[in-house]
Parts: structure tokens; sequence; C-alpha cells
């Protein structure tokens, strides 16, 4: 059975003139269709900010992304910026990736912006989304909004919010923008100003190269050490924005065999050379390994769309091309930033923190103990750590680590960086090589000096409104069966982080803490429709992490079961 909410969305949305013909047609062949599924899935609720804001689906309807459910998303935000500040100091920011209808998106934006007086800063064309953040900082602007869906499939996009300081929105800004948009019951009420006429009245102003520039600069100045050695580079944006800057870092900071994967170099929203744009993925490396195997690459680089994820494959010791995990990276970044400060005089130990998600290894907790340096965790989402900066001005931020595949030195952006990333890894390699190692066998020091680090993500989809109340029931069975976990791992301790716990807002997450410094964390996602298990495995050696692993594997997806069919 439909609902007399769906039905009543869907019917305004087939019949109101303010939707174009196009939508009108889409939503009235779903009434008229017997599919009940699609019509509720597209209806059943309005799109809530996320630990990454808006993403889903393109397409028509209330849950879907498209130019209406934008001007529904800006309109809140413009009107809690406004009450917050008054339209003479408001500015936005705006930036956009290489999805399908990006640039529509964007505009849309500046033009609802523009009917309520708020003026926006937007690129002329694709950028990084780690850009825009330093970009609301550059510009003292209030907001910030990127139009992107990070690594998901091609029929995706998203509306990241970013605040004054460069931060994603956090609470309470995100449920107060969430209160406002509900607020808004009347779409057609929602003012939209010609984007020409807001150009010409200077509501809207252009930027790109100045901006490019003076990101850069804050970028290179992350530098531990100079270049010492020549290295062979191969990167992919993965038909993404991370083109625009990335290759001109490399070359300012002093590397010049950087080659581009041709294929996957220029933008495209259909991503027609893999099938997720995701750098967690090997599928994604597949050309860039074949450019690597030529070139007999020391590193290999791959970018999201939006340019804030990275992913790395550096050589083994038979020198085979292997990718590192998340994990891998962000704990080889923090012992070369470490060593680097402590031995150039520059690590204050006493006011220096590395943060990190809860999710993230705890191999990088063990290599700041060495150095003395507290490593805090917060919760999953990039934008924790960037509110860690804000409300710790009397500390030194060293570096942030997030397990999926984000990093960020130094406080000019705050949210995770590819660019500075890319920079970082290549100057991390040169600096190995002229020691005569590799990043690999770096990492495979690290091993023998803390312990086996293993890490594994396992993620479950559960699709539409039923899903919702499937993940829902999964974590509310594993907090109250717990006990019943079948594996020969004992539970140490249980962190329920529900009513909010060490220090942290609460949030919907569970954390099983084993005997010999293993954990598994459960959670929902908040940018999709899955429930997510993070395996963090501390074993003698590899073999005894993957054994374990396995067994605590197999004990989740028994309690999942047993939480899903009773």
């Amino acid at each position: 059975m439909i609902s007399e909410l769906v039905l009543s969305r869907a019917r305004q949305w087939a019949s109101l003139p303010m939707f174009d013909e196009k939508t009108r047609l889409e939503i009235q062949g779903l009434l008229d269709s017997p599919n009940s599924f699609e019509l509720t899935d597209r209806f059943y609720r309005q799109l809530e900010f996320g630990t990454g804001g808006l993403r889903a689906v393109q397409g028509a309807g209330t849950n879907r992304m498209n130019v209406y459910t934008v001007r529904i998303a800006t309109y809140g935000l413009a009107r809690y910026l406004l009450e917050l500040y008054g339209c003479h100091s408001t500015t936005v920011c705006i930036a956009y990736d290489s999805r399908h209808n990006s640039e529509a998106y964007a505009r849309e934006t500046a033009c609802v912006c523009s009917a309520v007086g708020i003026k926006t800063y937007l690129f002329e064309t694709l950028r990084p989304v780690p850009e825009l953040s330093f970009c609301v900082r550059h510009k003292a602007a209030a907001a910030g909004v990127c139009i992107t869906a990070s690594h998901n499939p091609p029929e995706y996009n998203g509306y990241k919010v970013y605040f004054g300081d460069g931060g994603q929105i956090v609470p309470p800004h995100d449920l107060n923008i969430i209160n406002e948009v509900n607020m808004i019951t009347d779409i057609a009420a929602i003012p939209v100003m010609p984007f020409d006429d807001a150009l010409k009245s200077g509501l809207i102003e252009f930027v790109g190269h100045e901006i490019d520039e003076a990101y850069i600069v804050e970028v290179l100045r992350q530098s531990v050490r100079p270049v010492t050695g020549a290295i062979e580079i191969v990167y992919t944006p993965l038909h993404g924005a991370g083109y625009r800057l990335i290759p001109d870092v490399l070359r300012r900071k002093g590397f010049s065999a950087v080659h581009i994967v041709k294929e996957q170099e220029s933008p495209d929203g259909s991503f027609p050379t893999v099938h997720v744009p995701n750098p967690e993925e090997r599928e994604s490396f597949t050309l860039a390994l074949s450019y690597a195997a030529k070139s007999n690459a020391d590193v290999v680089l791959a970018t999201d769309p939006d340019c804030d994820r990275i992913g790395v494959a550096v050589k083994d010791l038979s020198g085979r091309h292997v990718l590192l995990n998340g994990n891998q990276t962000g704990a080889l970044l923090t012992d070369y930033i470490l060593a680097g400060m402590s031995e150039s005089g520059t690590l204050h130990s006493g006011r220096a923190a590395v943060i990190k998600t809860i999710v993230t290894t705890s191999l990088i907790k063990a290599v700041c103990d060495d150095y003395s340096v507290e490593c805090v965790d917060v919760l999953t989402g990039f934008k924790h750590i960037g509110r860690w900066i804000k409300d710790n001005p009397e500390r030194d931020f060293i570096f942030g680590a997030e397990e999926s595949y984000g990093y960020l030195r130094g406080t000019y952006a705050r949210d995770k960086d590819a660019v500075l990333a890319a920079s970082l890894i290549c100057e991390m390699a040169s600096y190995y090589k002229s020691l005569g190692l590799t990043i690999y066998e770096r990492l495979q020091q690290i091993y023998d000096k803390y312990g086996f680090f293993s890490e594994a993500l396992v993620s479950v989809t559960m699709r539409g409104q039923e899903g919702q109340k499937d993940i829902q029931s999964v974590m509310e069975f594993m907090r109250g069966q717990h006990w019943r976990l079948p594996c020969s791992v004992k539970i140490l301790e249980i962190k329920d982080y529900k009513a909010g716990i060490d220090g942290l807002p609460p949030s919907d997450v569970l954390s099983f803490h084993f005997h010999g410094g293993s954990k598994v964390v459960v959670r929902p996602s908040g940018t999709e429709p899955k429930i997510k298990y993070y395996y963090m495995i501390r074993g003698q050696s590899e073999d005894d992490a993957q054994k374990t692993t396995k067994e605590l594997r197999e004990a989740f997806e028994k309690m999942e079961a047993l939480a899903l069919f009773p």
C-alpha cells in the first residue's frame, strides 16, 4: 500500500506547473505504474543531512537529487544564514565536481542565494572540494556549498554544506538547517533570481585562478622535508576534479616524472572507464597500474571525483605494485610527519595532537605514543576532525586521518584533502628512496616495531524504507544481544555511543573491544543505505590477524542474520 503522504507529494510533482515537463511526466508514469516501491522510495521522506550533507540518486522526487531539492536545501540554508547574520554580512562560496548536473545545481544554489540578497563566490569551473573549504576561510564567508557525491556511482549527486570555519556542518547547525528546510511547504514560493541578472548585479561573482594560487601556496607550506630524490609517479584523477591541481602541485614540488592516465584525465560524470570512481577499489587502479608497469613507478595515485580521497599503490618486496588501504596510508603519514618534525625540532609534544576517527586503525595511536603525542579519537566523518581543530585553537594540530582514505595537515582547510595528500605521499616516497627504502619496506618496519595491524570494512546494502528499518533492527538487536556473539575471541568492553561517551556527541555506533587489542565497530552509513562493519585486528603476524578477522566476520554475520531472520 502507498501512504497518503507519498501519494500527495507525488501528485503535486506530477501536476503543478512549477515542475518542468520532464519531471511531471516521470512522476505521472510512476503513479500509473504498479511499481509502488519506486514511488514510495522517491517520496517517503525529504533528503536529510548526514555525515556528508545531502546525497542521493538523481531523479524526480523529494528523496532524490534534482534542481527542486537543491532549491529547498538552499532556501533552508539561506534562511538560517540570514537569521544568524543578516544579508549585508553574508556570503557563500560554491564549488562543484565533474558529476552530471553538478554545474546546474551549483548555479541553482547561487540563484536562490541571490534572490534573498546573499552574495556568492562561484567557481567558474570544477574544483576539488578541499579548495572550497579553503575558499570559505579565505573569503571569510558565512558558509560554502559543494555539489558532489564523492566516490558514489555515476547516478548519484550530492550537496555538501560548510560553515564559516571551513568545516562541514555539525550540530546544531545541521539540525537547524533541516528545521528550516522542513518548514518549506511551498516549493513554488522559493525565490530564484535569473542567473544572468544575479551576475550583472554582482550578487554572483566568479572566482578561480586567484583562489587556486592562494590554496596551492598553503598546500606546499605543509611539506615536512625537501624533496631529495627523483621518483616515478603515475596519477589518475578518475575523470574528476583532481586533474586541475595535483599535476601542477607535484611539478612545483620538484617532481618531473609524473605520468597522467590519459584515458581518465578528462572530467566525465559517466566515469566511463570504471564501474565506480572510488580509489578504495582495486578496479579503479586497473589503467593506472598498467601505466605503472611500463614506467616502473615508485608511487601510483588515484583521487575520487571531488578530490578529497586518495588511493595509493606502491611496490612490494618483489617489485609488484600493491594497494595500500586507507589505514596503512594514514599510519605511514603519521610516522613520516612525526619523525620529520621531531628531527627538525618543531614537534612540541605537550601541545601537539593527531586526530583520527573511532573507525581508524589504532596503529596511528601506537605511533603517536612513541613520540609522546596525544592521539584523539572523534566520531566518524571528517567533519568531526574539522570541528576539533575549531574547538582547540590552543593546540598544535599535526595531522588528521580517517580510514576512508582522507587526510589533512595544516589548518588552511578543514576537510580531507587529496591534493595535499598527493604532495606528502610523493615527498615521503622521495625521502625513503634517498635512504634506499620503499614505502612498502617502511610499512613493514612499522609493523615490526608496533605489531601487525589488519583492517577490513564490510558494507551491507539495505535499500529503501524497509532497508532503513532493517538497519535499525540490526543495531538494536546487537545492543541487546551482544553477549550471544558466537566466537572464541573474548570481549573486553562494549562501547555504545548512542547516549554519548568518551566526551563525544551521541551517535548510533557500537564498538566491540576484544582482548589483544582488536576491535569491531558497527554503524549505519550517514550517506548511503548501508550498515558498516569495521574490523580492526591486531595480531602477532599477518596469518594470526587474518584468522581472527575471519572468525569475527563470521560471528557478526550470524548476529546480523539473527536480527533480520530470528
